[in-house]
């Protein structure tokens, strides 16, 4: 059995102790439960939760998959006394009750010495009653599809992804499908997926919209946080089409996804984009059935003018059909499906004008030594080291992995890493960034200040082929745990003789927080780490930023 260290122990013994009881337990949850709980955990697994009985108030709450082994309940524990939910002061209750012998005995082992008593019970009143609550709240939450149009909408996604339209047209051909239903007028489609990144069909409710979001994107400069505003201002609907992975478990698919894309392992996704709702994942009946109409359409004009668009032309084209429509089964809508390729060229005109060029070298001009837009706001990152028998599966497992340029000592009690943990899709954005900038040249530290603050920092930084730098971390110079792992990492790079390793994982939620497994690391860069002197910046001052 796995024990405490003595230093957490004793950590854990100079708690406050409470005068309460706490009720213990992990329960086996359904996806649709789990993403309730958690956005990103879609998954078939088990909830931990721990609850001060006599507050009445949840402590600590994780989603994990359902192999995880008893320890996730003793973390999840150790976080329940020392970080727990919302305002809840720290402190280590009197008393754990749980409703299961094994983990009663479990728990007895590991938390000797910490005066708690563990006692069996044969139900935990408070912690039902919470899963009750869970359960309610996922089975009532919104649907993605309305259960009438779900079916129908499936077969529709699925006849679009056959046609594979991005395949002969990029984002700036634009189709207009003119249907006049409900309160929708005229959609414009831009296709995604001709790069191979994202497949999908956004449907604009307006030219303006399609234009305005253009010129933001070209305005962003590849900023993060604008690239998100523009998102959030568009006026459409979406589908997308997104790769599932064996993990996230197939056979336990959303009921309204369709077989094919479960053996194909896709998932799509509908949704609804406007400034003042922002991103909404689902359509209510009367956005589904326009949708439905629309796609519809779509497939038939795909159909019918696959050769022309196949030749990469986009000349101009146009055909009226007449859809069933699925709220009047007796009737049809007649819509009309049409090439626009003035705007095409518009959109290409403004992706490519001097203006925007002109824009693009005074940002390039504005831009700091130091950049902050690589790292996701969210992503947790830490200094540490990976042992070497890890290392080594990933070079040879792991997505990407950009080795050493020579080869370097292995006598250290490991190797020094950089780990960044972020959501799956943001660190593959990572992934393709730091490919896209001809890989990582090295890993610094260096002194930086806030002369409004009065504070002096260590500053993380890593330096890609094409020049650039960018900010990972500030840590601030007096912090005495960043001192300590410094030091470790300063010790490790000289017998390494400045080796050193950045290591992206995904999984930014719930008990791999901090603590990736290995199925989890997306990418090994084995580069260099450079003193502040070779790096030749001097201390570094934050300054003001326009907007």
């Amino acid at each position: 059995m796995t024990a405490l260290n003595r230093s957490t122990r004793r950590r854990l013994q100079q708690l406050r102790q409470l005068p309460s009881v706490w009720e213990g337990d992990r329960r086996a949850i359904s996806p649709r439960v789990a993403a309730s709980i958690e956005p990103d955990a879609n998954m078939r697994g088990e909830c931990i939760l721990w609850v001060d009985g006599s507050e009445a108030m949840v402590r600590a709450m994780d989603v994990v998959p359902a192999e995880t082994g008893p320890e996730a309940i003793v973390r999840t524990l150790i976080r329940a006394m020392e970080t727990p939910h919302a305002s809840i002061s720290p402190g280590r209750p009197q008393k754990i009750v749980v409703c299961n012998r094994e983990i009663q005995f479990f728990l007895r082992g590991v938390l000797q010495d910490l005066g708690i008593t563990i006692d069996y019970v044969q139900t935990l009143p408070l912690i039902d009653e919470i899963f009750r609550g869970l359960q309610e709240i996922a089975t009532s939450r919104q649907p993605q599809l309305p259960p009438e149009q779900a079916e129908t909408l499936m077969e529709a996604a699925l006849a679009i992804w056959n046609d594979a339209p991005w395949e002969a047209l990029d984002e700036e051909k634009i189709l207009s499908i003119e249907l006049n239903y409900g309160d929708v007028g005229t959609l414009y489609v831009s296709i995604l997926g001709m790069l191979g990144v994202e497949y999908g069909i956004l449907m604009y409710r307006s030219l303006d919209s399609l234009k305005h979001f253009r010129q933001q994107v070209l305005l962003a400069n590849d900023s993060p946080k604008r690239m998100e505003e523009a998102f959030l201002e568009q006026d459409c609907f979406f589908v997308t089409f997104d790769q599932l992975e064996d993990s996230e478990g197939f056979e336990e698919a959303d009921e309204e996804m369709d077989g094919a894309f479960v053996e194909m392992g896709i998932r799509p996704s509908f949704g609804n984009l406007h400034p003042l709702e922002g991103l909404r994942p689902s359509l209510y009946e009367e956005e589904a059935i326009a949708v439905l109409v629309a796609l519809t359409a779509l497939h038939r004009f795909l159909q019918q003018h696959q050769k022309t668009l196949n030749t990469g032309e986009f000349p101009a084209l146009s055909s009226r059909y007449r859809v069933p429509d699925s709220a009047h089964s007796k009737t049809k809508v007649s819509v009309t499906v049409a090439t626009m390729p003035d705007l095409a060229e518009e959109l290409f005109q403004m992706s490519t004008d001097s203006d925007f060029d002109d824009l693009y070298e005074v940002l390039q001009n504005q831009a700091p030594v130091l950049r902050d837009d690589l790292i996701p706001s969210d992503a947790f990152f830490s200094l540490g080291a990976m042992s070497w028998e890890v290392v080594e599966y990933l070079r040879l497992g792991a997505k990407h992995h950009q080795p050493a340029e020579e080869e370097f000592p292995t006598k250290s009690d490991g190797f020094p890493v950089i780990l960044i943990q972020t959501s799956r899709p943001k660190a593959i954005a990572l992934i393709e960034q730091l490919q896209a900038a001809g890989g990582l040249e090295s890993i610094c530290f260096n002194p930086g200040k806030d002369p409004l603050a009065d504070k002096s920092y260590d500053l993380g930084i890593l330096k890609t082929q094409n020049g650039e730098m960018h900010l990972f971390g500030e840590f601030e110079e007096d912090d005495p745990v960043h001192i300590a792992a410094r030091k470790k990492w300063d010790q490790r790079c000289k017998k390494t003789k400045g080796f050193c390793g950045l290591v992206i994982a995904r999984g930014l939620k719930g008990a791999s927080r901090g603590k990736p497994e290995f199925k989890d690391m997306m990418a090994l860069f084995e580069t260099r780490s450079l003193s502040p002197k070779e790096l030749g910046l001097g201390t570094l001052e934050m300054m003001p930023q326009l907007e």
